[in-house]
């Protein structure tokens, strides 16, 4: 049944494709449907092809085989480019596609497959999530030509008789096109295969991440952009069996496929993982017989549930990562004097997913039994009891905004209205309900518990590896509870699930009084609270902002509170009101400028806002995911505008013509230069406000250029590094009494702390400064990741307006090194520091990463809309 390769593609010349054919086996094929060769002008494998390209493909493969080929527009990108998938299954089974297509969803609520007539397994093969990682795309190509033009194939005919195949092409359109022009521009009559001629040689953002500058391969949780939101709602409408996620990786390595690496997200099952081993061993027989060298069960894990692996497993699927080395071209020159191809690439993703399609129709009874089973069990209560309860008193808008995300992961969601009991408590404004006893329990536990524990043994294996000076290898974050990343107070107890089910896309209540005689008033709680702000001033309408909190009557107003009057906006304030339905945010109206308790309207604790004008350090030295998620969260959340200025025309820009600055995490020596650094310090001095991350403190914390006065610190317990004339020479002998002494007197004392994987951290705020308001009942819970850690700022520098709390309390969810606790503890994680006439707010880390820390919005607001105002 398995056809004969052809030789190893180690120069395009090698590739014999068979006459009329782009598949990467040799056979008969169709003269009926045409070759990429024929319809965009080269063969598979033989250029890198552009989105533009692929779609085309695809839409001529319609055409030529409409019978057993569907082409599905899912979504569009942020740049407009159209997202597409292919449904391949045989002629029969596509003239009952929709029958199939209701038994998979019955099968998804755990009806066992021999009770359904029309079901087949699904297997959904998706290709270049990110951009620059190109092979993929192009063997998604070839394989669906081979899938449609084989004749006589058994195995093709196998795959479409018990099996329905999805191709999913180019999951980044904008960031392939971004590759492919840059790549393009490059060439000249011939390709190199040097890695550091300008064909391999990406200029910044570079082509991995999507137009926001997205990791879209860490989105499938937070479904913050256009193309995840499009891929999650049509997995959910085909329920694949199993799901391939093709990747490339570093041009020096060889190719990863499952099992996968250590640690594994605890809510996959042992059924899961037998499976993913009978994939493997299938895929390692192909490539054996092809001698193309791989490994598994190595550095890609299945932990996080952002992944295209982890989330479609936490459903029921069997869905796995796969790695090509990569040639960032048509050539690449290896480390060890052998060259890789582009044909290459296109070749083994093209086996490796075939083969996948193959192992699912060949065993489609196991993999749909134990996909209901895995279903059934989750709502039968094997993945855990109880009901999570969503406090609605509690960042209102938050909280809604986290219903519906887990509405649109096909996850049951009700509302109770208040006041209500529940856990043990009341809940004066109702809550949001989510019950375990539905099928998608175990994602809900992933992603709802307050945290998902690493495995002893995988700790164990880590804190050994450092104890020997090595590296940690968890790939990324250990922390993501979705509610206390929003900020949220959730809870998990046996209370029913009763309530209305909340629908996707409606709104709980309408919150939004009218305009009362002398205005109304924006409570200063939630994200929607600060994007009604920020649109009525985008408007023209002016708002005022204390810094005090005050009461009228039962009513309290807390430090933050927006107040819009009729003076200030006679013939618009009527207008606030509709803003606010259509966001979803509350106004209070007032009757009159006398308040019971706290400043009077007219007080001078109330500054005049205006709408920021924000402009962003953007290109060389810039970190393109923190960009991203900065200005997303910006513009798309918040609806704050932000201007990219690149980091190399600083020093001539006008400066002066923005209120804010943003500077994202990054390195900034070389990219801004001493012209740059200078031009960014006049501007803070001369009355700007500079808002900084991560790395970037450093950066702009040095020399007479400096805008802050942060120390990093070395190691806990480390030293300075440098050199001290009064420690040259000899030292005092002494005994090493085992192997712990001897590890400690090798040791760095100069180096960083040992870097976190990523985990959510409590912190205590200064509640005396308006840069933290918002928070008076529940300081934020931050994500830190990394090796950053300062030390606080002293009352002479500035204000530590956000720190870490103490040791016992400061881990809220994940693992951290137990002497990165220590050393954390009241450590700074939002500064601000006077500059001359204008203020410097840093972020010891980034605020906005991968744009789902929508608890920290107001923390980031709070800088850009209110801090201007301070400082005019």
């Amino acid at each position: 049944m398995i056809r004969t390769f052809l030789g190893l593609c180690l120069s395009l010349a090698a590739l014999a494709i068979p006459a009329h054919s782009q598949s990467m086996l040799e056979g008969v094929f169709s003269e009926d449907i045409p070759t990429l060769q024929q319809v965009v002008g080269h063969a598979s494998g033989e250029k890198i092809s552009s989105p533009e390209e692929a779609l085309e493909y695809f839409e001529a493969l319609e055409v030529a085989a409409s019978d057993r080929f569907q082409l599905v527009h899912y979504a569009t990108s942020w740049e407009g480019r159209p997202l597409v998938y292919a449904v391949l299954t045989s002629a029969d089974n596509m003239a009952r596609i929709d029958a199939v297509q209701a038994d998979l969803r019955a099968l998804a609520n755990g009806t066992p497959p021999d009770q359904l007539a029309n079901i087949l397994p699904v297997t959904w093969l998706s290709y270049g999530v990110h951009g620059d990682e190109i092979s993929s795309t192009d063997a998604a190509l070839s394989l669906t030509y081979h899938l449609l033009a084989s004749e006589g194939d058994a195995l093709v005919d196998s795959i479409l008789a018990n099996s329905v195949v999805i191709i999913d092409p180019s999951q980044n359109p904008d960031g392939r096109a971004r590759f492919v022009n840059n790549y393009r521009e490059t060439l000249g009559i011939r390709s190199f295969g040097d890695r550091y001629t300008a064909e391999h040689d990406q200029p910044w953002p570079e082509g991995r991440i999507n137009h926001y500058l997205f990791d879209l391969n860490r989105d499938w949780f937070a479904i913050t952009q256009p193309e995840t939101r499009g891929k999650i709602k049509a997995v959910m409408e085909w329920q694949p069996v199993a799901l391939v996620d093709a990747h490339e990786m570093d041009g020096d390595s060889t190719y990863f496929f499952p099992p996968p690496a250590d640690p594994i997200n605890p809510h996959v099952t042992a059924g899961q993982r037998d499976k993913q081993v009978l994939l493997g061993r299938n895929i390692a027989g192909w490539m054996d017989r092809m001698g193309q060298p791989y490994y598994t069960r190595e550095v890609f894990d299945l932990f996080y549930p952002g992944y295209a692996d982890t989330w479609p497993t936490l459903n029921g699927s069997v869905a796995m990562t796969f790695e090509q080395s990569g040639a960032g071209g048509l050539f690449f020159d290896r480390l060890d004097d052998t060259q890789l191809t582009y044909a290459e690439g296109v070749r083994n993703h093209f086996v490796t997913t075939l083969a996948t399609a193959q192992t699912v129709a060949e065993n489609a009874g196991l993999f749909l039994r134990d996909y209901a089973a895995y279903r059934r069990s989750a709502a039968a209560g094997q993945a855990g009891s109880g009901t999570y309860v969503i406090n609605l008193a509690q960042k209102r808008w938050n909280a809604e905004q986290l219903g519906q995300r887990l509405v649109f992961q096909g996850i049951a969601v009700n509302h109770v209205g208040g006041p209500a009991n529940a856990c043990g408590r009341s809940y004066p404004e109702g809550y949001l309900s989510v019950s375990l006893n539905q099928p998608a329990a175990r994602l809900i536990r992933s992603l709802l518990d307050e945290n998902t524990a690493l495995a002893a043994d995988d700790i164990a294996a880590q804190e050994a590896r450092r104890d020997h000076g090595l590296p940690h290898e968890l790939y990324d974050t250990t922390a993501w509870s979705v509610g206390m990343m929003s900020g949220l107070d959730v809870a998990l107890c046996n209370a029913p699930a009763n309530g209305t089910p909340v629908a996707e896309g409606s709104t709980l209540s309408d919150r939004a009084d009218e305009a009362g005689a002398f205005g109304m008033a924006v409570r200063w709680t939630d994200s929607g609270q600060v994007r009604l702000v920020a649109e009525a001033l985008g408007a023209g309408l002016v708002g005022r902002a204390t810094d005090t909190a005050f009461t009228i009557g039962a009513t309290e107003f807390p430090r933050g509170t927006v107040v819009f009057s009729r003076g200030d906006n006679p013939d618009r304030i009527d207008e606030l009101a509709a803003m606010a339905r259509n966001i979803g945010a509350e106004t209070i109206a007032l009757t009159s400028g006398w308040v019971d308790d706290g400043p009077n309207l007219g007080s001078d604790k109330f500054v005049r806002l205006a709408m920021p004008k924000v402009a962003m350090l953007w290109d060389n030295g810039v970190n393109p995911t923190s960009a991203g998620g900065l200005r997303y969260t910006l513009e798309q959340r918040l609806g704050i505008p932000v201007a990219p200025i690149r980091t190399g025309t600083v020093a001539r820009a006008e400066l002066g013509d923005y209120d804010i600055l943003l500077v994202p995490d990054g390195s900034y020596a070389d990219a801004l230069g001493e012209a740059g650094r200078t031009a960014i310090a006049t501007y803070a001095r001369n009355g700007g406000v500079v808002v900084a991350m991560g790395e970037a403190l450093t950066d702009l914390g040095e020399g007479n250029t400096a805008i802050f006065s942060l120390q990093r610190e070395t190691v806990l317990g480390g030293e300075p590094s440098g050199e001290d004339e009064e420690r040259k020479g000899e030292v005092a002998g002494q005994a090493i009494g085992g192997e712990s002494e001897y590890r400690e007197m090798i040791a760095d004392r100069t180096r960083r702390p040992d870097t976190l994987p990523g985990a959510l951290l409590r912190t205590a705020i200064d509640a005396d400064i308006f840069l933290s308001a918002g928070y008076d009942n529940a300081a934020p819970v931050v994500f830190a990741a990394g090796d950053l850690v300062f030390a606080p700022l002293g009352q002479a520098e500035g204000y530590n307006v956000v720190r870490f709390a103490d040791a016992d309390t400061l881990l809220a969810s994940g693992y951290v090194w137990d002497e990165n606790r220590r050393q954390m503890a009241f450590k700074p994680y939002m500064v601000a520091q006077p500059a001359g006439e204008g203020l410097a707010i840093g972020f010891t880390h980034d605020p906005a990463v991968r744009g789902y820390l929508d608890g920290l919005d107001m923390l980031l607001a709070n800088a850009v809309i209110m801090a201007p105002a301070r400082v005019r």
